[in-house]
């Protein structure tokens, strides 16, 4: 029985360190890509505060005036709302954080009267929400852990085209922005329409710099429309560059922890399987001991009768 245990205990122990070096080798992929992801988080910076800086110049000179996108509209019936996932799991809280935030925003503008659209980005959102029934607008996936500005442009003009054909009045895009290695957060952002203000404090400017004088041709107006669409665009590229640089940072704590329970996991089950032999062993020695206590006793016990049998052949006469 203590034989079968330890059999037992040694299989589920090659299993678990097989288990472990997966765990550790995805730690690793994961920590590598990190550093991409910030960087390419970083390299997309100069772009967005460019567009940023022109759109705000030309919202300054009364350019799109008569803009949807920078219009709130009257009333709000159905808000829109781009959920940005992971296309895999592995990566702990992650994805259901980014779930629970979007679900508590439907309840939330429901409460109030508004109906919902869902524009998902990655497999496990579209997996969670499908699979409870949720009306689902339109779906991209297989990009999740390096987007492009392509990828980006799709995503922008699904949530653009309802927006400017009234489909929607107010779409939101939900999404873990990376502020660190250690630390990411969930945001929740109005994408459309977009204010003059918030264009404003967008804006990355040094204080007390000096703003040039731009001359716009043909019009004001008619620059700002065609940037609108790219600025939605620059914005939706930003929030897919944070949650894939937020995806890897979780994965790679995720798997750090599974690698180090698999470590205790493995002492704790090594333990149980040295007692395990140890008992196996005593048992052993004790029916080792016991067998030899036994014949010796048996030994003993013919000794008299042998004796006895000796004392009457000598009494005997012949």
């Amino acid at each position: 029985m203590a034989g079968g245990q330890e059999r037992l205990l040694r299989r589920r122990i090659r299993s678990i360190q097989s288990t472990q070096k997966i765990t550790r080798a995805q730690e690793l992929i994961a920590a590598s890509r990190i550093a991409r992801a910030q960087a390419r988080v970083a390299a997309s910076q100069p772009y967005s505060e460019t567009i940023t800086e022109v759109v705000r110049d030309l919202a300054a000179v009364g350019g799109g005036g008569d803009s949807p996108l920078l219009n709130p509209r009257a009333e709000i019936r159905r808000v829109g709302h781009i959920v940005v996932a992971a296309d895999r799991g592995l990566c702990g809280a992650y994805n259901s954080s980014v779930i629970r935030a979007a679900e508590a925003s439907i309840r939330e503008h429901a409460a109030a009267g508004h109906e919902y659209s869902l524009v998902l980005v990655g497999r496990k959102a579209e997996s969670y929400f499908r699979y409870r029934d949720y009306d689902i607008d339109a779906v991209f996936t297989g990009f999740s852990d390096q987007p492009t500005y392509e990828d980006a442009r799709r995503v922008g003009a699904a949530a653009t085209d309802a927006f400017l054909d009234g489909r929607t009045d107010l779409v939101e895009v939900i999404f873990t922005r990376f502020v660190s290695a250690g630390t990411q957060e969930v945001s929740r952002q109005v994408l459309m329409p977009l204010t003059r203000e918030e264009i404003a404090s967008t804006a990355v400017a040094e204080p007390g710099a000096l703003r040039a004088a731009y001359e716009f041709e043909p019009s004001a107006e008619g620059i700002l429309e065609l940037l609108l669409p790219r600025y939605v665009e620059s914005r939706v590229f930003a929030a897919l560059l944070n949650a894939a640089a937020s995806e890897h940072a979780a994965r790679q704590r995720a798997m750090k922890a599974a690698t180090d329970n698999a470590d205790e996991l493995i002492t704790s089950l090594t333990r149980v399987m040295n007692r395990a032999r140890q008992d196996a062993i005593t048992t052993e020695i004790m029916e080792i001991v016991g067998g030899s206590e036994a014949l010796r006793q048996a030994k003993q016990a013919e000794q008299p009768d042998e004796r006895a049998a000796h004392f009457l052949r000598e009494s005997v006469p012949t």
